[in-house]
């Protein structure tokens, strides 16, 4: 039986002490969950911060790199994919993921959250940008959820797996 595998996307050097914190958590409870952790893979902001969660709590992490070498991967990766893509990496995220959690936000974040929602994959949105998570909810909302803390974004992640698989 294949893994869930559970996307977490959020800006790198424009991640606030909030998203680090948020991510951290979410990739310690995704690893208890015994869920693979997908992440942009670098070692910055909310990328690193969930792969380090993941890892101290003995979960497998999984990076999609940009790039064509490993030198910006997160210490906290275990299967690092080089694409050499730059952003379009972005898609490879989101279709590999069953669902995508978003800490805080960046330009990257917002066309992962595009590309999610154009191909139909469920996103929670854990973030302190409520325009955005209206705009995005209002475009979508068969597969916009919110969140207000990571406990709760655990329990959403449930309830949508419970009705994909």
């Amino acid at each position: 039986m294949r893994k869930t595998i559970i996307g977490v996307m959020g800006p790198g050097e424009l991640a606030t002490e909030t998203d680090i914190k948020n991510a951290y958590e979410l990739g310690k409870l995704i690893a208890q969950e015994n869920w693979i952790l997908l992440t942009g893979g670098r070692n910055i902001g909310v990328m690193d911060a969930a792969n380090k969660g993941a890892k101290e709590a003995g979960g497998l992490t999984l990076g999609i790199l940009p790039s064509n070498h490993t030198q910006n991967v997160s210490d906290a990766v275990d299967i690092a994919i080089l694409t050499d893509m730059g952003n379009a990496r972005n898609n490879i995220n989101v279709l590999s993921s069953d669902v995508i959690v978003v800490c805080g936000m960046g330009l990257g974040t917002l066309s992962e959250i595009a590309l999610a929602l154009k191909n139909q994959k469920p996103v929670i949105l854990l973030s302190e940008y409520q325009e955005i998570k209206q705009l995005f909810y209002n475009l979508s909302p068969n597969l916009t959820f919110m969140a207000v803390d990571t406990e709760q974004t655990i329990k959403l992640i449930k309830e949508i797996l419970k009705k994909v698989k």
